[in-house]
């Protein structure tokens, strides 16, 4: 029987993380509820259904989003349950990639893992573009609403407003990052509240409204739940986060897709004239939805506004998140410059050179948008093409994994979990030499210990490490996991329905396509893809060597694997 620990969860935590290569520097700020909050904000379920409502409308009618988001929200949960189970596993800030080294056979673990590491990461900022653009634009589309006499709107506009939502996001991460798991806890109750107000205003307003035949079998000729593993890369700043990602992830998808459904019904309901709707000046047909149900452009800008609230806070915390992806990897030398963008703030205990760098690129993206409405959609496409086999290489490992009984069972007490996860260390013989044996008896840092050692500084100097990697790391499950066949099956399917996701994602929206409406996300995929392959026998295969082990956290990884070896 495994004895109950005693050790403190922040403790824990930082022992959890240093038997993955890792020590503590950033705060542990989130709990369960901040965190659940957190990855509800990132799906924002029924606000994004209302804002690609033309999209799904268009391609297959009423009945096609109804019948096409009960299926995407079924297989999207299979998904990201295997999520789940992964970050239960290795929960770390890095996710995807440092998942594909652990389980990738010994050929293919460091080649694999850079150019997942590579795919995670731009298709974490183009999310940034994409969600700071539907937050401008729903702002544009608001002024549009009010003064549509008055107003010509240009895209230059919705790029600008954009970089609005960007600068708003920075000074929350930057300046207030303690106040971060607060606002989530609240957009959370914003986020159901929302929600009942306008569906109950559209319920009792909008007329006429549709039949159910209408909604649910007519077809004029799609549900999005992407971004749920937000969560997981932010892991190194979550107590107890073995337990706590996992619940929040498959909690979170739970919630956002019954409020999105009933959404949607709603929406397809009160829709009145489809014409008018699809073709609403304000570029949102929810916004007109809101218009035609209040008559009210006021009452319709106020419901547009909580819409745009939860949008703005979505890509807030998609900012957050793409900024941890990048100093992750830069922290194991996956990108250029990594010795700078790896910096963490001494003051905040955050990567603001990452946070910086990231929103950059994000809002140079944005500029496509300022030529071509068409060429943004087609570059920002990486968010599904790019997460989707992101998601699958790990997901097709562990698959592989779980089948042959490679992962050991979950353990309790912290001295099984020591014996069971500890992994061990490759040193090659270009590898600096291991901790004097005096410092085995040093303790991994305290997440929320004032005594940071070696941060110094505004921003503290690249951690010293070795570049050694976890070679073999002993698999054990986490506390989050479905068992036996039923997690089998559940592996299969999802890895089935992540590569029926990236075939159709690169087809055309439309039949009779040309070079305006064809769509290119498999040549903005496919160039990341190859630019990261080039890149790394280029450099990286110099530079990036796995997830490597920093110098402080190895007397505890060799312990570890002197209680495995015994």
């Amino acid at each position: 029987m495994a004895k109950p620990s005693l050790t403190k969860p922040a403790s824990r935590d930082s022992d959890t993380l240093a038997l993955l290569g890792k020590k503590q520097v950033l705060k542990r700020r989130f709990g369960f509820w901040s965190v659940l909050g957190f990855a509800v904000c990132e799906l924002i379920t029924w606000e994004t259904v209302l804002a690609i409502f033309t999209q799904g409308f268009s391609n297959g009618g009423p009945a096609g989003l109804v019948y096409g988001f009960i299926i995407a929200w079924s297989s999207t949960l299979s998904v990201y349950t295997v999520i789940s189970e992964l970050a239960s596993l290795a929960p770390i800030a890095g996710g995807q990639y440092y998942w594909v080294y652990m389980l990738a056979p010994p050929r293919w673990k460091v080649f694999s893992s850079y150019i997942v590491g590579w795919l995670t990461s731009l298709a974490w900022i183009a999310t940034v573009a994409t969600e700071t653009i539907f937050a401008g634009t729903i702002l544009q589309g608001l002024i549009i609403l009010d003064h549509e006499d008055s107003y010509v709107p240009k895209n230059w506009h919705g790029t600008l407003m954009a970089w609005l939502v960007v600068a708003v996001a920075i000074f929350v991460n930057a300046v207030t990052p303690g106040a971060l798991p607060k606002v989530t806890v609240f957009i959370i109750v914003f986020h159901i509240a929302g929600f009942i107000a306008i569906v109950s205003v559209l319920w009792v307003f909008a007329t006429p409204k549709n039949t159910a035949h209408f909604v649910f079998t007519t077809s004029l000729n799609e549900a999005t739940f992407v971004g749920a593993d937000a969560s997981v890369h932010m892991a190194e700043e979550v107590e107890n986060a073995a337990r706590n990602i996992p619940r929040a992830i498959v909690i979170s998808m739970c919630i956002n897709g019954t409020v999105g459904f009933v959404m949607m019904i709603t929406a397809l309901y009160s829709l009145g004239d489809v014409d008018k709707v699809l073709n609403t000046p304000t570029g949102y047909p929810f916004l007109q939805i809101f218009y035609g149900a209040t008559n009210s452009r006021a009452g319709a800008t106020v419901m547009g506004a909580v819409v745009l609230s939860l949008t703005w806070a979505c890509a807030t915390g998609i900012i957050t998140t793409a900024s941890r992806m990048t100093w992750s990897f830069a922290r194991d030398r996956g990108t250029p410059f990594s010795s700078t963008l790896s910096m963490v703030s001494h003051k905040k205990r955050i990567p603001v050179v990452a946070l910086l760098t990231s929103t950059g690129f994000a809002c140079l993206l944005t500029l496509i948008y300022v030529g071509s409405d068409a060429a943004f959609n087609d570059v920002i496409s990486l968010t599904i093409t790019g997460f989707y086999s992101s998601y699958f290489l790990p997901a097709a490992f562990l698959l592989y994994r779980r089948v042959k009984g490679n992962i050991a069972p979950h353990r309790g007490a912290d001295e099984d979990v020591l014996e069971a996860q500890a992994p061990t260390i490759d040193e090659g013989s270009d590898r600096r030499a291991a901790m004097e044996d005096s410092t085995s008896d040093k303790k991994v840092t305290n997440s929320d210990s004032p005594d940071l050692g070696p941060l110094a500084g505004p921003l503290t100097e690249h951690q010293p490490r070795r570049k050694s990697s976890v070679a073999n790391t002993q698999l054990v499950w986490g506390p989050f996991h479905l068992p036996g066949w039923i997690g089998i099956i559940n592996n299969a399917y999802a890895c089935v329905y992540m590569i029926f996701v990236i075939f159709w994602s690169v087809w055309p929206a439309q039949a009779d396509t040309n070079y305006q409406n064809m769509n290119y996300s498999v040549v903005v995929t496919g160039g990341v893809i190859i630019f990261s392959i080039i890149w790394y026998f280029v450099k990286g295969r110099k530079e990036y060597d796995g997830p490597t082990v920093d110098e402080e956290v190895e007397a505890v990884m060799r312990k570890g694997s002197a209680v495995a070896e015994r």
